[in-house]
């Protein structure tokens, strides 16, 4: 498998879809394959908030999601309003609800995987399990009837993701720790024909639900994202 730095970055166009947008915050729905910040190299360096900024002005990062992971994400439009939405990640009060087609069916209807994660330094950005120096890291998961999934697509299974904690790749480790990778992970999984031609080169990994308090408000701020596969 080729070192991620030298694969080729071709971000799908146009700008991310906006579901909710203030003096305080965005939140927009993250195609697949667009980098979430500007990465380190010149080739990385178009983005989903560089794309935003030319629209909304300054951007605050306050979470990422993985570059091959679809669905929700907030950015900051203040400096203020990024030191809330900070502190309600870091005290895990955010609300992230992901869905994800697996390979296999995993042990039981529900879950808790709880692995902990470090950086895989010669291999990086990946990450792995190591139960000596890694940091806490865990997941619930809830499998989930899938009528668009044929019995001949046995091989997969879709389920429901919650992450507790919000370790790098976090998610997509832990499915592949436990022999249910993520159906297209291209660092985690496994070959294979996708459960959905259409959409067959990318991860199936959507960020479809994002709940948080409002910076000014205090209100509870729920956005929802459609599942694309």
């Amino acid at each position: 498998m080729a070192h991620p730095a030298t694969l080729l970055y071709q971000p799908p166009p146009g700008l991310p879809a906006v579901h909710h947008a203030d003096d305080c915050l965005l939140v927009v729905d993250k195609p697949s394959g667009l980098l979430s910040v500007p990465g380190r190299l010149p080739i990385h360096h178009d983005s989903a908030q560089l794309r935003l900024q030319a629209v909304f002005g300054p951007l605050w990062v306050v979470h990422r999601l993985d570059m091959d992971t679809s669905g929700l994400i907030v950015y900051a439009r203040t400096q203020e309003a990024a030191a809330s939405l900070g502190r309600q990640f870091e005290s895990r009060t955010v609300g992230k609800t992901y869905e994800a087609l697996v390979w296999g069916r995993p042990p039981s209807d529900r879950g808790l995987i709880q692995l902990p994660l470090r950086l895989d330094w010669p291999h990086r950005p990946r990450q792995r399990v190591d139960v000596q120096r890694g940091k806490p890291s865990t997941t619930r998961y809830e499998r989930l009837p899938d009528p668009g999934l044929s019995a001949t697509q046995a091989a997969w299974e879709r389920v429901r993701l919650h992450p507790l904690t919000g370790r790098s790749h976090q998610l997509r480790v832990h499915l592949s720790a436990i022999g249910h990778a993520i159906v297209g992970d291209r660092f985690y999984g496994r070959p294979g024909p996708s459960p959905t031609a259409e959409i067959s080169e990318r991860l199936m990994l959507h960020a479809f639900e994002l709940t948080l308090l409002h910076p000014i408000t205090g209100e509870p701020l729920c956005c929802q994202s459609p599942v694309p596969f």
